[in-house]
């Protein structure tokens, strides 16, 4: 049992406004794990405040980047030393199984280090070349933190989203109110903790778990400049509106149905290994899965008998098992949504090749779904347009790769996607023609130098490196 039953606001532990605390329940087996303070509007009031005095006032904005920098570094530090505490709460109240929550760590330091290097190399200050080498003006362009950032994040991947929102924000001399959901009151109590040991100064950052409701008043608040949000695209289109509406700069990180391109010269057996991890990673709760699989005639139910193979190889159960490769869904609504989605494709004529909505046997206690594969899928089917965010993976056949790239650019998303080949000009000319903000090539591990978002309803704004950071400042320009 953890119980957090204080809010970390302005950088200390103090007491919510609410004394009511929030029930965390294991996913696996519905044992109560920990219990934790939710914030209210009031908490939200004080938070922002402490963020407006602290960027308006206070030191944080005016240090140099170096400095900056050098406190980031500590905060990164800090979790990497605990990196096995933070895996082993992420998969106890997510459901995340180990081998995922572990891996991510490695991760986070990989992420943490591109945006590290962007700092570095960020031009905070330029003096500008005169394109009319006559002119008497000099200019100078600065790049200088926004104000108060609204960090607004989902549940499946707590610290990667977090972390991703956090640094750069801290890095360009922001004041953070981060919005965490009521299930991550752990993982993200324990965020708190670290952050108290990093030592910012007073008002920098506050640490939220909260309702969807007290996040709409969060951004909605005077005080906050700029709204960063990965969730959902309905909830995106929320945000976006109460920014327009105030002119608050926002980036938003939403939600994807992405394809992988298997081409006609690929090796199957391959890629299917590699879409293990691409399709199924996070027990399939990730927006960038890559669950529409996209095969041609030629190959097609080869490549459906070795999905079918894959899938029914991998261990569901306990996430603390380190044989177990999916885990629970993270609450039961949501375990009820993807079996109500299998429903659907078996209604909607999809063939159901493995799996089905039936609970796997001996996990009923748990949020689980049995993993499942469709084929005879047409694109135009809600299970191959829909964000199902399970264990579901849908085959659908083409002819030619014109063909491909028509149905993987027929989806209201563009998040991600794969292309999958022997050759690897074939599989960059397709990857080129494919709509989405990501693309690996035959599995390719995503680098954090280069930006990651979504083009159409995936989002709008780019998350890490040096384009990620620029999110997080304003330009001004002097003329001298």
């Amino acid at each position: 049992m953890i119980t957090y039953d204080r809010l970390f606001i302005a950088g200390s532990w103090t007491a919510p406004s609410s004394p009511e605390l929030l029930d965390i329940r294991s996913p696996h087996d519905q044992a109560l794990i920990g219990r934790a303070a939710q914030a209210r509007p009031a908490d939200v009031d004080r938070a922002v405040a402490a963020a407006r005095a602290a960027f308006d006032e206070g030191p944080w904005p005016r240090t140099t980047p170096a400095e900056r920098i050098a406190a980031v570094r500590r905060l990164n530090a800090l979790r990497e030393a605990d990196a096995e505490t933070v895996a082993a709460l992420i998969s106890a109240e997510n459901g995340s199984a180990g081998w995922f929550t572990r891996a991510g760590q490695s991760g986070l330091t990989r992420q943490a280090g591109a945006y590290f290097k962007a700092a570095e190399e960020f031009g905070w200050e330029e003096a500008l070349t005169p394109s009319d080498p006559a002119s008497p003006t000099r200019s100078v362009v600065r790049r200088e933190p926004i104000g108060v950032v609204a960090a607004v994040i989902p549940w499946n991947s707590p610290f990667s989203a977090a972390m991703a929102k956090i640094t750069p924000a801290l890095l360009a001399g922001n004041t953070v109110v981060l919005k965490v959901c009521p299930e991550n009151s752990l993982s993200m109590g324990f965020l708190a903790e670290l952050l108290e040991r990093t030592g910012l100064p007073e008002g920098v950052i506050s640490v939220l778990p909260a309702d969807r409701e007290t996040s709409e008043y969060l951004v909605s608040r005077p005080g906050v400049d700029k709204i960063a949000f990965t969730g959902s695209t309905g909830a995106g289109r929320r945000i976006a509106s109460i920014a327009g509406e105030q002119l608050k700069r926002f980036s938003l990180e939403l939600g994807g149905k992405s394809a992988a391109v298997i081409l006609s010269d690929a090796d199957v057996e391959a890629a299917v290994r590699g879409l293990k991890f691409a399709s199924l990673l996070n027990n399939g709760e990730a927006c960038i899965a890559q669950t529409r699989i996209l095969a041609p005639r030629s190959r097609y139910e080869e490549v459906v008998a070795a999905l079918k193979d894959l899938v029914e190889s991998l261990k569901v159960g306990d996430p603390g098992d380190p044989d177990t490769f999916i885990g629970p869904m993270i609450r039961r609504d949501q375990q009820q949504r993807v079996r109500d989605y299998i429903e659907l494709g078996i209604e909607e004529g999809a063939r159901l090749v493995t799996g089905g909505p039936q609970v796997p046997p001996g996990l009923e206690r748990g949020n689980y779904v049995t993993p499942t594969v469709f084929a005879d899928v047409d694109n135009s089917m809600r299970i191959a347009q829909e964000e199902i965010f399970g264990p579901v993976l849908v085959v659908i056949a083409y002819d030619d790769e014109g063909d491909a790239v028509r149905i993987a650019n027929d989806s209201a998303y563009g998040l991600s996607g794969g292309v999958w080949s022997a050759d690897h000009d074939r599989a960059l000319d397709v990857a080129r023609r494919l709509r989405t903000g990501t693309v690996t090539v035959n599995g390719a591990p995503i680098a954090f130098d280069g930006p990651f978002g979504g083009y159409k309803t995936s989002g709008i704004g780019r998350e890490y490196g040096a384009v990620g950071l620029a999110q997080y400042v304003e330009y001004k320009t002097v003329a001298l």
